[in-house]
């Protein structure tokens, strides 16, 4: 007897992206918009804000640094970590044009916050729907 089992395609690329996620660790991100601007935090424990290197154009947001590991030089000891260490790059689309010239960030433990000042244009964007008559 053959059973037919449904295809997600969906599943397959979600369980790729944690697989990726787990072998690159790449910062959790959490973005609000509202009126006035885009705010972005990011998860960035153990990292020293001297080793964030964040760039922002109108559209995107690139942050990278690198965590780099403690080293264990005793003698007779055992050591083993679930710390991820190495480099990482993230490059995060933004859903508005910002004024990169005029973000603000802070990084308090282990959190960064930006906040990205959306331009005039985008605070002023008004989309005109248009009605037919239906027939």
């Amino acid at each position: 007897m053959t059973t037919l089992v449904t295809w997600n395609p969906w599943q397959e690329l979600n369980a790729l992206q944690s697989q990726l996620d787990r072998e690159v660790k790449v910062p959790a991100a959490e973005l609000r918009v509202n009126e006035e601007a885009v705010y972005l935090r990011l998860e960035l424990p153990g990292m020293e804000a001297k080793d964030l290197d964040i760039q922002v154009t109108e559209k995107a947001v690139s942050i990278s640094a690198e965590r780099k590991s403690a080293s264990q030089n005793e003698k007779n000891s055992t050591f083993r970590s679930e710390f991820h260490y190495g480099k990482f790059h993230r490059v995060i689309p933004l859903p508005a044009r910002v004024e990169n010239i005029n973000v603000t960030a802070d990084y308090k433990d282990g959190i960064l916050n930006l906040t990205l000042p959306k331009t005039a244009a985008e605070k002023n964007k008004v989309v005109k729907v248009s009605l037919t008559d239906a027939v």
